[in-house]
């Protein structure tokens, strides 16, 4: 039997803030709501994935995300997806669809200032596209600063896989697999080729997370921008890694409710 939302008589796991209306916004949300803002992004994924892959993730995740949390008892709602983002680390393949990074802050930045007007104050960036991390994390404390708003950012899906030397970061092993399992009908594994960046690898001090990081474009080390080997990729493994995604993300909704850095370890 489905539990109601007290409010909007709706059922617990359908949980989408666009579908309130402006009279329910003030009895649906209270100040300890979690409001989920999934981003991700239009841009090349080699000839084997879609250039959706990180928007389908990023949704997928946040749907499931609110779905389970709100089953559980949690106050979570879905907003929708920003999918335009910080891509212009594809922007030598034809496909990309990017805003330039000052745009997407004044996006959120904008987004915060709208969501302050509402009586929730708790928001949750689930993100899928690793351009993006950096600047989310900068208009994270921003939101924080000019709206006192408390902020909260995961990413992923991360999980290299062991043909990729730490190096899966796009449309790789663990990408591939997710997307397998999500939307089979659009993957297309007879154009799935390795492309791991061994010269990135073999580097003593110099990489992704290494000690000195470095600039780059998807270019730099494919022509089709793959960074990983998605050849090993398999729908049960993605559904693995999604589920793995979820439940620890629905586990940290009872600490993201409650949060106060300010009263930690008092």
């Amino acid at each position: 039997m489905n539990t109601v939302n007290i409010g909007t008589g709706r059922p617990a796991g359908h949980r989408r803030y666009a579908e309130l209306t402006t009279d329910q916004i003030g009895t649906a949300l209270s100040r300890d709501s979690i409001l989920v803002v999934p981003t991700g992004a239009i841009e090349p994924h080699g000839p084997h994935l879609p250039l959706a892959t990180d928007l389908i993730v990023a949704e997928s995740v946040a749907e499931a995300v609110v779905e389970r949390g709100a089953a559980a008892g949690h106050d979570v709602w879905l907003l929708p997806a920003l999918g335009y983002t910080k891509s212009d680390e594809h922007s030598r393949l034809p496909g990309t669809i990017w805003l330039r990074a000052s745009t997407l802050f004044e996006t959120i930045v904008d987004i915060g200032a709208s969501l302050a007007q509402t009586p929730a104050r708790r928001v949750l960036f689930l993100n899928a596209h690793g351009g993006n991390s950096a600047l989310i994390e900068v208009a994270a404390r921003e939101l924080r600063r000019r709206f006192d708003l408390q902020t909260f950012f995961s990413s992923g899906p991360g999980h290299p896989g062991r043909t990729e030397r730490g190096l899966g970061i796009h449309a790789g092993w663990a990408e591939t697999s997710m997307m397998l399992h999500l939307r089979p009908d659009l993957v297309h594994m007879d154009k799935a080729v390795a492309s791991v960046a061994d010269s990135v690898a073999d580097a003593e001090h110099v990489g992704f997370a290494d000690t000195v990081r470095f600039g780059w474009l998807s270019t730099d080390f494919a022509e089709s921008g793959v960074i990983g080997d998605p050849t090993g990729a398999d729908a049960s493994i993605g559904a693995k890694l999604f589920d793995e995604r979820v439940e620890n993300l629905v586990a940290a909704l009872p600490e993201i409710a409650t949060f106060d850095p300010g009263r930690v370890g008092r």
